[in-house]
């Protein structure tokens, strides 16, 4: 057998004799482990309440080497919780000598210094349920049960959530006046906890509605490095960012770090942009923060705070280089409870308690010794009858009146939980086995008025209603701080009227009475939107205006498009209605077309006025008068059908102006075609053995002018039947205008309108040419060759022309080819002739005509 296997067949023989050995000791008796814990406030009754509470903080921490038992903390002297513990004698002490609740019975406590440590504040809670503080008994005393019914404490989130982890299993109530971290509301992780002071889920809430309401999106964020702070700054930048305020940095302390941290958090808040700084502190890490502040004058920042030391006038007092002036937080609603003041000046009950204890809290109250040191130090003797009114200190000074009376109610919420459970009425049931899992059940359902008319009652998470005062510092006289209530916040109201700031006479950083602005990126100017900064958080952005067509108002986050019929303004600030564009009878241009369309038809009157005066005459007969007297009244309709093109379109004027458009311009096409055959007929019967003017005569004539006119009618009655033009607003031609124009309709009807004319137009050119080179007394085909010339050529350039103009000078290009190609053959055809009536009558005779 090798040395390494028959060493290890020794080890566990003897590890088998060492478990034995173990097994027979705990089988004789129950021992207890590490050191026993003395209460520091104790009084015997017959229900029995344990007290939590750190009569020391701000502990030194001790490098441990491993080699020797861990020293105990050096602690220093806490005033504040000396006071939350007289607030829960002076509540036992009421109930003592009530007849009303609980008659017949006392009720006693133990009460424990934790020191503000979390692992102290475990062993505490262990030596509450078991009992610890006496020497160890035989086995049977292992099975005892809890020493107390309820624990009243801690006072910080972090020590109370560690002991409610540890005596929740156990379902022994535990109540808390001062630990307000929201993840205690978990009724899985801690199902025996409740508290008397509302959850931080709203006093974050109500601190990130706070700051908006303010207008300050830029923020700077301490907390206290445990579950109060992280978890409270955590829901309030959750909250905040919902909100659009942005926090740029987040700094946690605790008030046993080293001073480089301290001097790291000095210099991230002068580096920074943010003028506000919103803080979840506890009371005990102010008093070693605000020293190194004042060191390093750190003064012109608005503060912002939770109930932790908004209202503490120790801390205000303690700020003598007023880095905290003008500051606004959330505190619990002031309150009075009658008798109170007078009890806790009244502490000499405390030295029947714990004389060491007392002597350590009566030399720190008086600032003398009971006992002179042999250090040489030369102290003030106490005699122990010091008087207790003359004293200026954090004990005596009473602002955290609140926080007692959450205490007080805490403990009369107990009285009323028994006193349910123990049936009393005159006298109590004392055979009644108390439980503390029917404790917590009962403290669940409670429901009761106190003195001073107050309701007391739990959710289901243990938590009571949620309200605040808003507190301002505003500085006073001799360096003193006045806290003014500035407004409430309510939870239980619906959230547009949670918050309320009714006094708004507030001072703020610097003693400045205008609210600090504190943005990373001022707010846009009107016309202009939010572009955000690469790499940076949403509240810093850079201002750019908005585009065409867009606006932006105070009431906008970014650019809105106006809506169709509308545009922006210069400033981009408002959508004004769009111009509305159409050739009307007041501009410029619809002036003109208007007066040459009457001068065109004033000159055809004029003409056919001529003729008609001349009718008789050789020129006029030999020009078949019939067809000019057409001719010059669909010229005349011509001219005023342009009419129909000016004004704002209407249902009736788009279908008139194309359809009177196109049959006019038939019907004088259709004329000019007859007296075109006409002259060429004429030309060709002179011929021998022709024969051809009786295929067109007259009648003839006025069929053909019919025929093809009534075309033209049946093409735009087609076209009217099926898609008729119909006015229309154009937003696509103009950004910022309207063109109010006729819609086709049908493409296909209007160009075949069109098409139909240029048709007849070129059949009139054709014969028109073959008749040029006829006598000049029979030269109107030359005339009507020229004046058909210019209405193709008019119409031609018509259509690029019409096509590429915008808006209404489209309208206006068909206006002018109208009157173009209408003048056209006025001027060519009428003019020469009334030239020779007027002016060379000796050429008008049948003679010359021949």
């Amino acid at each position: 057998m090798s040395a390494g296997r028959w060493l290890e067949r020794r080890l566990k023989l003897f590890y088998l004799l060492l478990v034995s050995s173990f097994s027979l000791a705990e089988e004789q008796a129950c021992t207890h482990r590490g050191d026993l814990e003395d209460a520091q406030l104790i009084k015997k009754g017959d229900i029995m309440l344990g007290g939590v509470f750190s009569f020391h903080s701000s502990w030194r921490n001790s490098q441990d080497n491993y080699e020797q038992k861990p020293q105990q903390l050096q602690c220093t002297l806490n005033f504040r919780d000396f006071q939350f513990a007289q607030a829960m004698l002076f509540a036992i002490e009421e109930i003592n000598n009530s007849s009303d609740l609980l008659p017949g019975l006392t009720l006693g406590y133990k009460m424990y210094d934790t020191c503000g440590s979390i692992a102290r504040s475990v062993r505490v809670a262990l030596a509450l349920l078991n009992g610890n503080e006496i020497e160890a008994l035989p086995a049977e005393a292992c099975t005892t049960p809890a020493q107390v019914q309820v624990i009243m404490g801690e006072t910080s989130s972090s020590p109370t959530a560690a002991i409610a982890t540890a005596i929740g299993p156990f379902h022994i109530p535990m109540i808390s006046h001062f630990a307000t971290c929201a993840c205690l509301s978990d009724k899985i992780k801690y199902p025996s906890f409740l508290r008397t002071i509302p959850s931080d889920y709203y006093q974050s809430r109500a601190l990130a509605q706070l700051v908006k309401y303010f207008g300050w999106t830029w923020l700077g964020a301490v907390r206290t490095n445990d579950d109060y702070g992280n978890n409270g700054m955590a829901t309030f930048i959750a909250t905040a960012q919902q909100l659009g305020v942005c926090v740029e940095y987040s700094i946690s302390f605790f008030r046993t770090d080293p001073l480089e941290k301290i001097q790291n958090i000095i210099e991230i808040i002068k580096t920074s942009t943010s003028k506000v700084i919103v803080t979840f502190l506890s009371n005990m890490d102010w008093d070693v923060l605000l020293q190194e502040f004042s060191r390093n004058n750190l003064t012109g920042y608005q503060w912002v705070g939770t109930e932790g030391w908004i209202s503490d006038s120790q801390i205000a007092a303690m700020d003598k280089s007023h880095i905290l002036d003008g500051a606004i937080g959330l505190s619990i609603p002031k309150t009075h409870v009658s008798g109170i003041t007078k009890f806790m000046f009244n502490v000499k009950p405390l030295n029947s308690s714990n004389s060491v204890l007392f002597r350590e809290f009566w030399e720190a109250l008086f600032s003398c010794k009971f006992n002179q040191s042999n250090s040489g130090e030369i102290q003030k003797k106490c005699t122990g009858e010091e008087d207790l009114t003359g004293v200026e200190n954090s004990f005596t000074d009473m602002s955290l009146m609140p926080i007692f009376y959450n205490v007080y109610k805490g403990v009369y919420a107990v009285a009323h939980a028994l006193h349910e459970i123990l049936n009393c009425n005159k006298t109590c049931d004392k055979n009644v086995q108390l439980d503390p899992y029917t404790i917590l059940q009962q403290l669940q359902k409670i429901h009761f008025k106190t003195k001073e008319g107050d309701f007391v009652y739990f959710n289901e998470n243990g938590d009571p209603p949620a309200k605040y005062e808003i507190i301002n510092w505003q500085p006073r006289e001799n360096d003193t701080v006045e806290f003014v209530s500035v407004g409430i916040y309510d939870a239980s109201l619906p959230e547009d009227r949670q918050l309320s700031v009714t006094n708004m006479s507030l001072i703020w950083a610097k003693n400045s009475l205008q609210v600090p602005v504190s943005v990373c990126s001022e707010k846009c100017p009107h016309g202009t939107h939010k572009v955000l900064q690469k790499g940076k958080p949403v509240c810093c952005y850079d201002c750019v205006r908005c585009a065409e067509g867009e606006i932006s108002n105070s009431t906008s986050i970014s650019c809105l498009k106006c809506f169709p019929e509308f545009w922006s303004n210069e400033g981009r600030d408002a959508c004004i209605k769009k111009e509305e564009l159409f050739i009307s009878y007041e501009e410029i241009m619809g002036a003109l077309l208007t007066t040459a369309s009457l001068l065109g038809t004033c000159m055809t009157a004029l003409v056919a006025a001529i003729f008609f005066r001349h009718r008789k005459t050789p020129l006029v007969r030999a020009n078949n008068s019939e067809l000019s007297f057409l001719l010059l009244f669909s010229l005349t309709l011509c001219f005023l059908c342009s009419l129909t093109f000016i004004g704002q379109p209407t249902d009736w004027s788009c279908m008139l102006r194309h359809t009177a458009f196109g049959i006019t311009f038939v019907l004088c096409i259709s004329c000019v075609l007859g007296k075109t055959i006409v002259v060429l007929m004429a030309f060709k019967a002179s011929l021998p053995g022709r024969n051809i003017t009786k295929w067109f005569g007259p009648t003839q004539q006025r069929v053909s002018v019919l025929g093809f006119t009534l075309i033209q009618v049946i093409i735009c009655i087609i076209w009217l039947t099926m898609a008729p033009p119909l006015p229309i607003k154009n937003f696509k031609k103009f950004k910022d205008k309207i063109v109010l124009e006729c819609d086709l309709g049908s493409t296909i009807g209007f160009w075949s309108v069109l098409g139909y004319i240029g048709l007849l137009a070129m059949m009139c050119f054709l014969f028109a040419f073959l008749a040029r080179k006829l006598p000049d007394n029979f030269n109107e085909a030359k005339l009507i060759t020229f004046s058909m010339l210019i209405f193709c050529a008019v119409w031609i350039t018509f259509i690029p022309a019409y096509v590429s103009s915008p808006g209404k000078f489209s309208v206006a290009v068909e206006i002018f080819a109208i009157l173009a190609s209408s003048f056209g053959l006025l001027i060519c055809i009428f003019i020469p002739k009334c030239y020779i009536i007027l002016l060379k009558p000796e050429k008008n005779t049948k003679k010359n005509m021949m």
